[in-house]
């Protein structure tokens, strides 16, 4: 029996010295873990963030470039028909848009979805504004109309969707 308590009287220190150890360094592997993992988030967003931006700065290129002022002024030539400028002017909108989709992997839905609103837009105006020449008016004639057409707008959809990104730029950025 007095063996069995001398056993204890070891065994037992041990067992508290060994579970405080276990403690510790369970405490300490779990330390450095988050802190490694914290390292890692860091290190994301100093990675992306730059790249996030430059998403959202060619998106509001490419927002600014499809506005009907901007498009008319890359596109019209004095000896267009006003089929050929509207041809032109679709054209640009799609090559422009086509050009830009892989910034949607840096940007929000709701932020692509105004993108995509704003496009749509412009294109149904100058449809629209198309659709209301004869055929035989001149790239000049669909120029001043489609003009006369986005003055008339309360905002113009590129604008508002500037705004947007703009906006959500500022909550991101904090």
């Amino acid at each position: 029996m007095e063996t069995f308590l001398e056993l204890l009287k070891i065994f037992i220190p041990a067992l508290l010295v060994m579970l405080t150890a276990w403690l510790v360094i369970r405490s300490m592997l779990h330390d450095d873990q988050e802190r490694r993992r914290q390292d890692l988030l860091l290190q994301t967003v100093k990675t992306v963030t730059p790249v996030r931006l430059q998403a959202y700065e060619r998106i509001v290129l490419f927002l600014e470039r499809i506005t009907p002022e901007s498009l008319i002024m890359r596109t019209a030539r004095p000896d267009m028909t006003a089929q050929q400028l509207h041809s032109a002017l679709i054209t640009g909108v799609r090559s422009e848009y086509e050009h830009n989709l892989s910034q949607q992997i840096y940007m929000t839905g709701e932020a692509w979805e105004m993108v995509k609103n704003a496009r749509g837009t412009v294109v149904q105006l100058i449809n629209r504004v198309a659709s209301q020449l004869p055929p035989a008016a001149t790239g000049e004639e669909l120029s001043r109309l489609l003009l006369e057409e986005v003055m008339e707008l309360d905002a113009e959809p590129t604008k508002i969707a500037i705004a947007y990104i703009k906006s959500e730029l500022a909550r991101i950025m904090g």
